[in-house]
């Protein structure tokens, strides 16, 4: 089984249809992310644009909007695994987020549980 592979904020890359393409090397699956981002997103979006090697690498190609993700770029600045491990976790920006992002707000929430459970087993 393939490791999971969870984001700052919570979306799981390894589940990502562009993280998959990606990883698979696959041009016509990426144009087919790209296509459906396009209806999502907005016309801009190209195969180019979609090419990710998941939010938590530090090298690599990531999606044109992880340069720009204030979530992303705070974990980093935190040296935070994940938001669900940040001293402020339920601030304003990944609160922002999750507000439209149910799923992932279970997710961190599982993580945050987990977490704190460990912490206080030490």
């Amino acid at each position: 089984m393939a490791e999971r592979i969870i984001a700052f904020c919570g979306i799981i890359c390894s589940e990502c249809d562009a993280y998959k393409a990606t990883q698979l090397g696959d041009p016509a699956e990426l144009e087919r992310v790209a296509a459906a981002w396009r209806e999502q997103f907005g016309p801009d979006i190209t195969a180019a644009a979609v090419v990710c090697d998941g939010c938590l690498a530090v090298s690599g190609p990531h999606c044109g909007y992880c340069s720009e993700c204030p979530i992303r770029a705070c974990a980093i600045d935190r040296g935070a695994s994940s938001c669900a491990r940040c001293d402020d976790y339920g601030c304003d920006t990944i609160e922002q987020f999750l507000s439209h992002a149910p799923k992932m707000r279970e997710t961190l929430q599982k993580m945050r549980t987990a977490y704190l459970s460990a912490a206080t087993d030490n």
